[in-house]
């Protein structure tokens, strides 16, 4: 999955190389605080930061005796740091360097995809603004509904990311945390002082309290964040889909020049890349499911959670970077057909007016069931298409109704103005 969908800068973040340089700034962290409180000699601390190293063959081979990876990376730096190597993770039990290192990690994974988020929101922020008063028809169960703007989609859109935005920094926040506290998370052979302090300088906070492990319910908070955000660009792409429908072609993917749509039918035109989006987020929703099991550990630790991890999280981070930029290129490439979209919008001759036509004319007859009736009987007619004449036409030739409104009357319930009116306060309210 890495190979397959991975970028440099996120990819690298998961590599065994950036993993165990990650955790040896940990450690060499931990033994400078621990020198400068007068815990471990100053010398000491000098040679580690001078000599510390490591091997990624070298611990492949200790690990595949000692069955340990913590073991086997202390081993490998060990080999080259001679006597000041008994100061090298001093009164530390193995999760306080991992989990310190997941803390930083993930707060570095969630920098980039909070980068590629801030993208979206200006790529469809400019969708929302260029297509603010382009008319488009609205539909509800899939069905014609009424007259709105495509600018409208766009602006939804715009503030599900900034949501997504604000979820994201919490997130992070929230899972951006160490501790080096000791096997049972009582400090029993660290002072508290020397967490605060490491944490500090790895620009994380320190758990307020944790067991032998950082809890997992922050883990699952970030993959929270990040799913959600997957099911909305799935949300998104799957209306562009819908909308480059043969029959529809209001919207549709960008088609590079020597792009091909099918092996066998040279017109085809098909919505791959939003079809790829909705497939990996459900991806991103399993693993999710994953992270939520990792919760109940036993006691103050098992290690059920562990390999778990080590597949969910840099998949998930790596995929929604993935499908950031995938939906970006979207943005920037799509294609907005005005011409369906006005010939979508008139399909029905008016049918899309009923609503307002049903308002005005309960209020002149005084009874909303008599002009529902009224307006009904000719919308089925014209739905049914059993005569050539339009909804429009129909409505101004029912005797009954015109009874109750005039000729103008009835032209102003077909004025598509209307359905525009408030569309600037919407924006004003979104702030765009």
């Amino acid at each position: 999955m890495i190979a397959r969908y991975t970028t440099p800068e996120i990819g690298r973040l998961w590599t065994d190389d950036n993993r165990f340089s990650t955790w040896l700034k940990v450690e060499l962290t931990v033994a400078e605080v621990q020198a400068e409180m007068g815990i471990i000699p100053r010398s000491a601390s000098r040679t580690l930061t001078r000599k510390a190293k490591f091997s990624v063959a070298r611990i492949d081979r200790i690990e595949a005796k000692v069955k340990h990876d913590v073991v086997a990376f202390l081993t490998s730096v060990s080999e080259n740091v001679g006597p000041a190597a008994k100061y090298l993770h001093y009164g530390m039990t193995s999760s306080d360097l991992l989990d310190t290192a997941l803390g930083v990690t993930l707060k570095e994974a969630g920098r980039i995809i909070m980068a590629e988020l801030k993208e979206s929101i200006k790529l469809v922020r400019q969708k929302a603004r260029r297509y603010k008063m382009t008319p488009a028809i609205g539909r509800t169960h899939g069905i014609h509904a009424e007259p709105t703007t495509l600018g409208l989609k766009f602006l939804l859109w715009h503030e599900e990311l900034r949501r997504h935005q604000a979820r994201l920094k919490s997130a992070i926040a929230e899972v951006a945390v160490g501790k080096i506290s000791g096997a049972v998370g009582n400090y029993a052979n660290l002072d508290p002082k020397v967490e605060t302090a490491v944490c500090r300088r790895l620009k994380i906070k320190a758990a307020p309290i944790s067991t032998q492990v950082i809890q997992r319910d922050r883990h699952a908070t970030f993959l929270s964040a990040i799913a959600v955000l997957g099911a909305s660009l799935e949300k998104f792409t799957v209306e562009i889909r819908h909308l480059q429908r043969t029959e529809v072609r209001e919207m549709e993917e960008g088609f590079s020049r020597g792009q091909k749509g099918s092996s066998a039918m040279p017109h085809k035109r098909n919505p791959v890349t939003c079809e790829n989006i909705s497939g990996l987020a459900r991806v991103l929703r399993g693993n999710l499911i994953a992270a939520l099991e990792n919760i109940p550990l036993w006691h103050e630790r098992d290690i059920s959670h562990s390999s778990v991890e080590r597949v969910i999280l840099p998949d998930s981070t790596i995929l929604i970077v993935h499908m950031l930029r995938k939906f970006n290129d979207i943005m920037r490439n799509l294609i907005v057909n005005k011409d369906n979209l006005k010939k979508n919008l008139d399909l029905t001759g008016g049918l899309v007016c009923s609503g307002r036509l049903l308002l005005k004319l309960a209020e002149a007859c005084g009874s909303r069931e008599k002009a529902y009736r009224l307006v009904q009987r000719n919308a089925m007619v014209a739905w049914e298409g059993k005569t050539a004449e339009k909804f429009a036409d129909l409505i101004a030739a029912d005797r009954e109704i015109q009874r109750w409104l005039t000729p103008e009357a009835i032209d102003e319930c077909f004025d598509l103005n209307h359905y525009f009116r408030n569309v600037d306060k919407i924006y004003r309210k979104c702030k765009l």
